[in-house]
């Protein structure tokens, strides 16, 4: 067997409610100064509040950063971390979907070093220290409570990676009762990018493709192929939202130790200049992504179709791997997620220039099944549009 590493978050807590021991997570470890990295709309759905309320009581001071915007730009990090260093912070607490999570994970970084984010970008390049970090996520899509990688919008576009161990949290803590709100576009694109995290970290040509990532990613798509369009659909359905937050986390565990391909680097560029949310950018550039791999390269998503969409079993080869690209498609589509470029408000004469910045996405291209020059990128994105 092929030699590999897996890393994780070491402490998992998952199910409903269990929000609500944050205060004794927090006592365990002796933690009184806490600051909190959220967004403004978690702020309205009083979630913010209600995590709150049983902090209020003892020792313990806490702050709250809520400017966290979508795919955050440095400048967001930057005042956190000034936040943080001026709270004299001995902790943070991700509190939202994955933009709130990736920024904490670089305020506890960068607030407790002399680094800068700028000299971080890249793959293993942090040296920490790094304080202590909790994440709660309250979407089920990222999986960024399990992952060492944290996205950043650099200059007004490209998005860049700090990929580090120093990155994993310390705790997870899931609760899907924090999901239940959850609006039904949200749902469905979140649920779609947790997806393409297994799918992608299933077929990932990356030398660290491992059986615990693969089996990782199989449970994943079997939970999430079974619940995301109850969960979009019946939206306080707490079996559906558990089995997608579970979902969620089982995928961010394996693209974080078998990383992630062309599905991503493809849909940077869209998010990046179009601020189109990430989940929804992945899924307009899935099934056209997979209908590319599967023509030389269908073996990994044919043993895979069949866990998502049962009805796919009996096919092998490329037929199922191509069955599976159409059965995303239509998954996308009933649960009420655009479709085509074009309907995004991207215009045609943008795919060159699309095509050309994601050529610029080497760490995740590498990954793919099939190299992909810039022509093949035009020819997706034109099959997208």
């Amino acid at each position: 067997m092929t030699p590999f590493i897996f890393n994780t978050t070491p402490s998992i807590h998952f199910g409903a409610g269990q929000a609500a021991h944050l205060s004794d997570i927090l006592h365990q470890r002796a933690l009184t100064r806490v600051l909190i990295v959220t967004d403004p709309g978690m702020i309205a759905t009083g979630l913010v509040d209600d995590l709150l309320a049983p902090l209020a009581t003892g020792p313990l001071k806490v702050a709250v950063f809520d400017q966290v915007l979508s795919d955050p730009p440095e400048h967001v990090v930057i005042q956190a971390v000034n936040t943080a260093k001026n709270h004299r912070a001995e902790a943070i607490i991700g509190f939202g979907g994955g933009s709130s999570l990736d920024v904490a994970k670089l305020v506890a970084l960068l607030a407790d070093s002399d680094e800068k984010l700028a000299d971080i970008y890249g793959v293993g390049l942090a040296r920490g220290p790094r304080l202590p970090l909790i994440q709660i996520p309250t979407t089920s899509g990222t999986g960024s409570e399990v992952t060492p990688v944290a996205i950043v919008t650099t200059g007004t576009s490209e998005k860049m990676g700090v990929v580090s161990p120093l990155l994993l949290p310390d705790v997870a803590l899931l609760d899907a009762a924090l999901t239940l709100g959850l609006p039904a576009p949200i749902t469905a694109a979140t649920g779609i990018d947790a997806m393409v995290h297994a799918i992608e970290a299933y077929a990932s040509l990356n030398p660290n493709n491992n059986p615990l990532s693969r089996s990782l990613a199989r449970e994943a798509l079997r939970l999430m192929g079974r619940s995301l369009e109850t969960a979009v659909h019946s939206p306080a359905d707490i079996a559906a939202r558990s089995d997608m937050l579970l979902g969620s986390m089982f995928a961010g565990q394996a693209f974080a130790n078998s990383p992630v391909a062309a599905v991503h680097a493809l849909a940077y560029p869209i998010g990046g200049h179009f601020k189109v949310p990430h989940g929804l950018s992945n899924a307009l550039v899935l099934p056209h992504v997979l209908r590319f791999n599967a023509e030389t390269a269908p073996t990994p998503y044919a043993q895979i179709a069949a866990i998502a969409f049962p009805a796919l079993a009996g096919n092998e080869g490329r037929e199922a791997a191509t069955g599976f690209a159409d059965a995303l498609a239509d998954l996308a589509h009933r649960c009420g997620l655009q479709p085509r470029l074009r309907d995004v408000n991207i215009p045609r004469d943008a795919l060159a220039m699309l095509a050309r910045d994601a050529m610029h996405q080497t760490r995740l291209l590498v990954n793919n099944p099939r190299p992909i020059t810039e022509a093949d990128a035009l020819a997706i994105y034109t099959a997208a549009w």
